[in-house]
């Protein structure tokens, strides 16, 4: 898989569940969400979205059957993922020894409920002296619960034939991408596919990560993707030979664009719509294998060599260059500042193409979805009144597992 638009064959998408149940107004900010999303309407508008997909021909796994899936194929998931989940530095080694304890004690399914929905103090059965424990209120998280899940484009990233696991950047998600890779890993059938690693543990994520056409990629660098993730991200996909150009661009470091995807996605080969408040103003950093030319795969173990960075450039040159075309299209959400503002607030730039030139966006973003239209794109709506409630279009809730090359 080595652009955004091939005719998308399978997806994994997460059914969001209790773990948004466990959502208050006391802890929202912190899981990241901007409200308390009513999670029967939530499941409804993602069935929605899931049934849409089947109805294109695609192909829908699951995450939570993912999960139970590998956990009941593998007991080093099961240990690997109970380890994941309780933290020493917040609970102490020996009520941390007794939750695991707990936690191992659990079947299969249940133990994935509580590595999704986590576990509050109440719920556990774990006895003895415990400051941690007698100090907490009854409904603190001993294991805490994963909201953020159902985005599951942010926690890693098909390109090619490998799999990406991310590192995330806000502590709420840094267990997301573990929980995700080991369902992958031990994963019957979606264990065949090999995973790749950055380098280091510098903050990246898949939100950031577009594939703009084969062997070029983008990556966003703001809130989400450190500069060090970018570069470390890039190496790899060099190593790998996933890539012979990664293109980094610079994002504001705010909440309403903490992923490149959120101001920008491809929608064709040649095509992207994008938020025209960056229209004229995002630019990109050129990283290429020192040596190598601008064209076709790095050859692998280019890792260790010296990386050649140019730039920055304004990224629609930029990338048009690096993707061998004359031009990069953009459809940007007019000129009216405050329609396009509200739109890129509600994820209208965030689509995802189900093949060239065809797309799912939010139905509330009537503006973007219009000109999109108008330059020649086929829009299929959803509704995401409580799914963008964690601020998140059909792009974020969706990881490509399978597409097709475009023609």
């Amino acid at each position: 898989m080595d652009t955004e638009v091939g005719p998308l064959r399978t997806v994994v998408l997460h059914r969001p569940g209790p773990e948004l149940d466990r959502l208050t107004p006391r802890n929202a900010d912190r899981l990241l969400f901007d409200g308390i999303p009513w999670v029967e309407r939530a499941q409804l508008e993602h069935d929605a979205f899931a049934d849409l997909l089947r109805a294109q021909g695609v192909r829908v796994l699951l995450l939570g059957d993912v999960l139970r899936e590998s956990l009941a194929a593998a007991p080093a998931a099961r240990d690997t993922g109970i380890a994941d989940a309780v933290d020493e530095r917040v609970l102490g080694r020996e009520l941390a020894e007794s939750v695991r304890g707990e936690l191992a004690s659990l079947g299969d399914d249940a133990l994935a409920d509580a590595l999704v929905g986590g576990r509050t103090f109440a719920e556990l059965a774990v006895t003895g002296d415990s400051l941690v424990r007698a100090m907490a209120g009854p409904l603190d998280f001993a294991v805490d619960p994963l909201p953020n899940l159902m985005f599951t484009r942010d926690s890693s990233v098909r390109v090619g034939p490998r799999i990406v696991a991310s590192s995330m950047g806000m502590p709420a998600r840094r267990r997301e991408a573990s929980l995700v890779a080991l369902a992958q890993r031990h994963h019957p059938e979606l264990g065949a596919v090999a995973p790749t690693a950055p380098r280091d543990p510098s903050a990246v994520e898949g939100g950031d990560v577009l594939l703009l056409a084969p062997g070029v990629l983008a990556i966003g660098v703001g809130e989400r993707t450190s500069p060090a993730g970018a570069e470390s991200f890039a190496r790899a996909m060099f190593a790998d030979g996933l890539a012979h150009t990664v293109l980094a661009v610079p994002i504001a470091q705010r909440r309403a664009t903490m992923h490149l995807d959120t101001v920008a996605t491809m929608v064709d080969v040649d095509t992207m719509v994008i938020y025209p408040g960056v229209l004229e103003g995002l630019e990109a950093w050129t990283v290429r294998p020192d040596g190598t030319a601008p064209t076709g795969p790095a050859p692998a173990g280019f890792a260790s060599q010296h990386l050649r960075i140019t730039g920055p450039e304004p990224f629609r040159p930029a990338a048009a260059r690096a993707m061998g075309i004359d031009t990069l299209r953009a459809v940007d959400t007019g000129l009216e500042s405050v329609a396009a503002e509200r739109e890129q607030w509600d994820d209208g730039n965030n689509t995802l193409a189900l093949a060239p030139g065809r797309v799912v966006a939010y139905e509330r973003n009537t503006t973007t979805n219009a000109r999109l239209e108008a330059a020649g794109i086929e829009v299929l709506t959803i509704a995401g009144f409580e799914l963008g409630s964690g601020r998140g279009g059909p792009r974020c809730l969706s990881c490509p597992w399978e597409r097709a090359p475009v023609g």
